[in-house]
């Protein structure tokens, strides 16, 4: 399957470009539908059959052009504002952190980056948000049917190179 993400990249950002109609979104529908294909539990086999440029093509169309698709939901939340839940205890959260802020800020425009300077580095930049989310490099290659030792290398990758941006930046953080 990496092997597939990798060649076809360019092919499934042009077809998210032309199901979008040439919406500036249409990149980030692309990785969100790569994400979720990356997910399924038949994507090995959708590739092997040749099938996975119409399954992506179906879920990036879903995605965009369906309002109740998660995608959809997602991206059209982010204005709102949330209340956190009564009784929440602030702890750690109570002061307001502006080092940490700026760190996190330049390590998501470091992520953005990377994306667009090539396919190892928008392997290495999915692998570092997915095992943020999970931190469990078995758990990840479960979900993606990518090898946990490949996993583990591109994070290890994308943590060195945020860490060394970060300090051409002159921003100290460790993770």
């Amino acid at each position: 399957m990496h092997n597939f993400l990798t060649e076809r990249y360019h092919d499934i950002i042009l077809l998210s470009k032309k199901i979008c109609k040439s919406n500036p979104e249409f990149e980030e529908v692309a990785h969100f539908a790569i994400d979720k294909f990356m997910m399924h539990e038949r994507a090995q086999e959708l590739v092997d059959t040749k099938k996975a440029m119409q399954f992506l093509s179906g879920i990036i169309h879903r995605s965009y052009w369906s309002s109740s698709s998660q995608y959809y939901t997602e991206a059209h939340q982010k204005g709102r504002v949330f209340g956190l839940p009564e009784g929440f205890d602030y702890g750690e959260y109570s002061e307001y952190n502006d080092d940490i802020d700026k760190a996190l800020e330049a390590i998501e425009g470091i992520l953005e980056d990377m994306v667009t300077e090539g396919n190892r580095q928008w392997y290495n930049s999915v692998m570092f948000q997915r095992w943020v989310e999970t931190p469990n490099y078995s758990q990840i290659a479960k979900e993606s049917n990518i090898p946990r030792t490949s996993i583990a290398r591109a994070v290890k990758e994308a943590k060195e190179h945020i860490q060394l941006t970060l300090k051409t930046q002159g921003i100290e953080y460790e993770f």
